[in-house]
């Protein structure tokens, strides 16, 4: 396994200068999995491959940013050539631990929300029996997280990962059109943005609770939220998240009139929020059907499925 030499932690993580074992709801096996972990570590981003499992086909809310959609070649969250089923993703994980000998963590990250339906749980609960040696991943917008946070841990998922892009209403009604909730209702504006951040911060709080490494996804959006995520940081870290990974807005949707933000501003906002969570800089904008080692800038996805299928993407 890779080494991470903590005397160099925050050049391998952040380029910051905190002391992540002095927080005060520090994950102390946070270390020992961005060993293996290509989405935690820096080390293991290059020499340890993830699949990513397509297995979640709805939403239950709508960014502005997002479009899903199924085919081959784009390269981006959302993306996949096909939804399996929970049984077709253990056979396709077969196949790719043999296309992948460096295959170490089993995820999960669409296309859809993972937990809008129950099949990334019911996967993972598969997974868990056949290769007990993967690290499960899980990739999740929040919004049903507390409700299922025991089941996902029972389930074997050892990592997870939370996309939250704003803790203030009036700046996530600016990022998100509409929610979803447990009943089936459409909620817009404040109202959709209070439930969302309520639901989030309770379900990132009980995850953390349960002993999951949590990481934060934040979406960076120019004029919108990028003088923001460092309070994202400050309250995901009370919570008990362990890292924080800031992603650079890709222009479509409703939001394809706003420019992704340049160096200068990714670099500020990582070290403004980096005073409060170790910030992960080597994410690739995965499909939710990657598999391969995502420093080597391969992707095998291509390899694992001879289909492909077009279809209308599902939000309730």
């Amino acid at each position: 396994m890779a080494e991470i030499n903590n005397e160099n932690e925050t050049e391998t993580h952040s380029g910051g200068n905190i002391n992540l074992e002095n927080k005060p709801h520090f994950n102390t096996n946070f270390e020992h999995l961005a060993k293996t972990h290509p989405c935690l570590g820096g080390d293991a981003h290059f020499k340890y491959g993830r699949i990513h499992l397509p297995v979640s086909p709805s939403c239950n809310i709508q960014c502005k940013f997002c479009k899903r959609g199924f085919n081959k070649s784009e390269v981006r969250p959302g993306v996949s050539s096909l939804v399996l089923k929970p049984e077709e993703a253990v056979e396709t994980l077969k196949k790719a631990l043999v296309l992948c000998p460096q295959l170490r963590v089993a995820g999960i990250a669409g296309p859809g929300d993972t937990l809008a339906t129950d099949y990334a749980i019911e996967t993972f609960e598969l997974i868990k029996k056949e290769f007990p040696d993967l690290l499960n991943c899980l990739s999740t917008n929040g919004l049903r997280l507390e409700e299922k946070a025991e089941r996902i841990k029972k389930a074997g998922v050892e990592t997870l990962t939370v996309t939250v892009n704003a803790i203030d209403p009036q700046i996530l009604t600016q990022i998100v059109s509409y929610v979803i909730d447990e009943n089936g209702n459409k909620l817009e504006g404040i109202e959709g943005a209070e439930k969302l951040i309520k639901a989030q911060l309770a379900g990132i709080k009980k995850a953390a609770d349960l002993g999951i490494v949590i990481k934060i996804n934040s979406v960076l959006i120019p004029g919108i939220n990028d003088e923001h995520i460092k309070e994202i940081a400050k309250k995901t870290s009370e919570l008990g998240a362990s890292i924080l990974n800031i992603i650079p807005l890709i222009p479509q949707n409703e939001l394809a009139h706003v420019s992704a933000p340049d160096c200068v501003m990714l670099d500020r906002v990582r070290r403004e929020a980096g005073v409060y969570l170790d910030v992960f800089r080597h994410c690739k904008h995965c499909r939710a059907d990657a598999c391969g080692v995502p420093g080597k800038g391969q992707d095998i996805h291509n390899q694992l499925y001879d289909k492909e299928v077009v279809e209308t993407f599902s939000h309730g």
